[in-house]
């Protein structure tokens, strides 16, 4: 079992990036929480790991902090709850906003997740209550600090489109979401974090 890497990020395009840790490259599947605090190239980088294993694939997911990777892995024991849906909960709100919404019983606002529906978001209302207990919280939002965004890259608007159809979102939805935000100077990351806090207020 994999528990943590630490290496540089030689590529990343939301939610996959590739981790060179000693020679090898790893293929990580990451949240966006994850991605708005990654250093900038060829620094390094300490992510923790958990490793899916299916009969048809290997999938290794990380994660910048531990209670990311905590409830990452609490969401997986939920019925219904697979990696893709786990990574979108953690890509459109903090362990902290997660933890809230379902202790105070927020049907509509898990709702506005992709793939969570009424009766998902009561499953994990239910299911999640007391597992959340275990978690640590108190981490904020991670948002890039100012000037470590590169160029904003021709395309950075149709890769957060990919981005946010990787994290379950329908084609329109996605077109939709970025359109209301992007502006030319914006690099990839930031349209999908501007994307994703449009569609949680909406």
């Amino acid at each position: 079992m994999i528990g943590l890497l630490r290496g540089r990020v030689l590529a990343r395009q939301p939610p996959s990036l590739l981790l060179e840790v000693n020679g090898v490259g790893y293929e990580v599947e990451a949240p966006m929480s994850t991605f708005y605090d990654l250093p900038e190239a060829d620094q390094e980088v300490v992510l923790y790991t958990h490793m899916m294993v299916r009969d048809d694939a290997h999938s290794l997911f990380g994660f910048i902090r531990e209670s990311d990777r905590a409830l990452f892995r609490s969401l997986l024991k939920v019925n219904g709850v697979g990696g893709k849906m786990a990574l979108a909960i953690l890509s459109g709100m903090t362990v902290d906003e997660f933890s809230l919404y379902v202790q105070s019983g927020d049907v509509k606002a898990l709702c506005r997740l992709p793939g969570v529906g009424k009766k998902t978001a009561e499953r994990l209302i239910i299911e999640m209550r007391d597992r959340l207990e275990k978690i640590e919280t108190g981490m904020v939002a991670g948002v890039p600090a100012a000037g470590s965004a590169a160029s904003a890259p021709a395309s950075a608007d149709g890769d957060a489109v990919s981005a946010l159809l990787a994290l379950g979102y329908k084609g329109p939805e996605a077109t939709r979401m970025v359109a209301a935000v992007f502006s030319e100077d914006m690099d990839t990351e930031t349209v999908i974090r501007l994307a994703l806090q449009g569609k949680a207020q909406g």
